[in-house]
């Protein structure tokens, strides 16, 4: 996603009920992958963790965003706005109720968009990644829910401690950290099982 005068390819999932009301605008979620589902292929990304969710609940009442890096490529806030405002323009989007999650590198991607775009988005989840602390103060007011697991060999969890350290600092309140002990760098299964995870979100608006 290196191009920002072209947008990248994209998957996108539409709830079941999307063409009923031609008036009802639909909450968004726009999904970042990890590093293992860059590539020019966009069926790869059909493995990622939301998506795969989203296929397999027929109520899943979001619109799913979920757009591809190419290999040698990392996320990039140009690119993700031009998606963004795309995706603002053609779907019944509501702009009030936009969110973003992501894991390992999506995870740096959530932390790196949000902070550099703070109200875009409604509230954010980034799973096993890492922000700028010293930025941190931007989000204060954000609704954040993190999720790193303690024993993660590819990105350390002081990566997910610090951020929410910086926030909580500048007297962020609307933080939630979610750390266990053993799991590996696989915190996005139990992230996107989470029970609460989605009315958690729901309740956010900008």
């Amino acid at each position: 996603m290196n191009n920002p005068k072209q947008v990248t390819d994209f998957l996108r999932y539409l709830p079941a009920k999307y063409n009923e009301d031609p008036n009802k605008k639909w909450p968004v979620i726009f999904s970042l992958h990890s590093v293992g589902e860059r590539g020019n292929d966009i069926n790869i990304v059909k493995r990622s963790a939301l998506v795969v969710k989203a296929v397999n609940d027929a109520n899943f009442p979001y619109i799913l965003i979920a757009p591809q890096c190419k290999v040698t490529s990392w996320w990039d806030i140009p690119s993700l706005e031009v998606l963004y405002a795309q995706v603002m323009k053609d779907y019944k989007a509501d702009p009030s109720r936009v969110y973003l999650t992501g894991m390992s590198m999506g995870g740096y991607g959530v932390w790196s968009w949000i902070q550099a775009k703070p109200d875009r988005f409604a509230a954010a989840v980034p799973i096993c990644g890492e922000g700028s602390p010293d930025k941190g103060c931007v989000l204060k007011d954000k609704p954040l829910w993190v999720f790193h697991n303690a024993d993660d060999p590819t990105v350390p969890v002081k990566g997910s401690r610090d951020m929410v350290s910086a926030i909580e600092a500048c007297g962020g309140k609307l933080v939630k950290y979610s750390e266990s002990a053993t799991g590996g760098h696989d915190a996005w299964t139990r992230a996107y099982a989470e029970p609460t995870l989605f009315t958690w979100m729901d309740q956010y608006t900008k």
